[in-house]
């Protein structure tokens, strides 16, 4: 199947992930977005031009505070959104330092332990990538 991208809406995210500073197991970082009110991993649609990690990145860091290390590429996501299909490129990616503050766009972040994570997100086709994750780092 072949998109073309005057019509497909591109974006991209990143699986969030970190070790607990209390237990060292993994976290998952998911965001709520009030004008859906739903949690989701960290995404966003890419500016003209930009660099699908580049854009991840920069959508992590805007959404949570956070900068990353990206690792391994994750499953593409796609999907209708508003009646026009939308392609959501994602990666792992390890949280580094960082402070959350809340906008009007996301409005609260959790930490959460894998299984958590998994039911508290909103969409399944999100789950899919947590499951991706675990098998990236080797812990599925």
């Amino acid at each position: 199947m072949t998109e073309s991208n005057d019509t497909t809406v591109r974006a991209a995210g990143c699986v969030l992930w970190r070790r607990s500073s209390v237990d060292g197991e993994l976290e998952v970082c998911l965001v709520h977005r009030p004008k859906y009110d739903d949690w989701s991993h960290p995404k966003g649609k890419l500016k003209r031009g930009e660099d699908p990690l580049v854009g991840a990145l920069r959508e992590v860091e805007e959404e949570t505070g956070y900068r990353a290390v990206p690792g391994a590429g994750l499953p593409t996501v796609r999907y209708l959104a508003n009646g026009r299909p939308k392609q959501v490129r994602y990666w792992a990616a390890e949280a580094l330092e960082g402070v959350f503050s809340p906008t009007g766009e996301v409005d609260r972040i959790l930490w959460l332990p894998p299984s958590t994570a998994r039911a508290r997100l909103t969409q399944p086709r999100d789950r899919t990538l947590v499951d991706a994750l675990l098998n990236q780092l080797h812990l599925a």
